[in-house]
């Protein structure tokens, strides 16, 4: 860790570093906030499901979103985003298990897909919802947005007005860059978070009710200072910076922040990874009964079945299926 503020030699800074989020923060401007990279991860996980290019940058850019988001869980807890709507992409699930695993899928009607290819476009109406489940005894706290016309960007930012009260910007980059005979998806993301020691410094202009009487208007309130210059600064930041392999995400906060000095902390990796396992599908298995699962046989007796998120196929044979308990014992 970087103890004072960032100057122009920056210790640990690797040009190239990927499938990573950086911390930092800025004391000058009450600011906290996080930079993400993903190269490898992000490729791996795009090009296994083989997605049209708008579906693919949709995953993208709701991975790199919840990877953000989930990346304030500590040591355990899980932090999903799921979305349900009538769009050409109906449903979008992206998992965040503590510390460091990320995995995704999405439904969609590929006869269905529109020649635009924003988040918005994509998802039409419906709704999304961020959980966070704490683990253990904990529990879950789900917040749900409405998507009527938001994008995945617009509808964070609106999560956050409206459930945490907190005032964030949030930006997210998606890309594939040229290799040799083929080309790579990566992703950029930067969210910064305000939070000054006096909670009333946070206070924001209040949202509109929808229901207010005609010529009504709500109540004004001035942004604080340094807010405002702190979402001016962040604003800078182009597409390609969030996307550059050549530029460490040390140097593009030096060049966002470098005058009003920033601080960071040390990198968390970021892991492509499936929770799914034999022991999982059996375990699946064991909460239908014995009829549910022979109806589930194919011809030649065996049960297959294909995990969503990573496309393993597991089979399950006929001896192993008639040793399961009955379903009676559901969990």
């Amino acid at each position: 860790m970087n103890d004072g503020p960032l100057g122009s030699i920056l210790l640990g800074d690797h040009a190239g570093a990927d499938d990573l989020i950086l911390p930092f923060q800025i004391d000058g401007l009450d600011v906290r906030g996080r930079v993400l990279r993903l190269g490898p991860s992000i490729n791996t996980l795009l090009k296994r499901h083989a997605y049209p290019a708008g579906v693919a940058r949709l995953v993208a850019e709701a991975a790199a979103l919840t990877a953000l988001l989930g990346s304030s869980l500590k040591l355990t807890g899980r932090f999903q985003l799921q979305t349900k709507t009538d769009g050409a992409v109906s449903m979008l699930v992206v998992d965040f298990d503590a510390p460091d695993k990320l995995r995704a899928y999405a439904q969609f009607d590929a006869e269905q897909l529109p020649a635009g290819t924003s988040s918005a476009q994509l998802l039409g109406k419906g709704h999304l919802a961020l959980t966070i489940d704490p683990g253990g005894s904990m529990n879950r706290y789900q917040g749900v947005v409405p998507l009527d016309g938001l994008g995945l960007e617009a509808a964070a930012h609106q999560y956050f007005r409206q459930s945490e009260q907190i005032p964030t910007f949030i930006k997210l980059s998606v890309g594939e860059i040229a290799v040799p005979g083929a080309s790579e998806w990566r992703v950029g993301g930067l969210f910064l978070q305000f939070l000054p020691e006096a909670p009333e410094r946070m206070r924001q202009s209040d949202l509109d009710p929808g229901d207010a009487p005609a010529g009504a208007s709500p109540a004004e309130h001035r942004e604080d200072d340094a807010w405002t210059e702190a979402k001016l600064l962040a604003a800078t930041v182009e597409d390609h910076e969030l996307l550059d392999p050549t530029l460490s995400a040390e140097r593009l906060l030096f060049r966002l922040f470098h005058e009003r000095g920033v601080r960071i902390f040390g990198s968390l990796p970021i892991t492509e990874a499936c929770r799914c396992s034999r022991e999982r599908i059996l375990a699946m298995l064991r909460r239908f009964s014995p009829q549910e699962r022979l109806d589930m046989r194919g011809d030649d007796g065996r049960i297959g079945i294909t995990c969503e998120f990573c496309s393993t196929n597991y089979t399950v044979m006929p001896d192993e299926a008639e040793a399961l308990p009955s379903g009676e014992d559901r969990t």
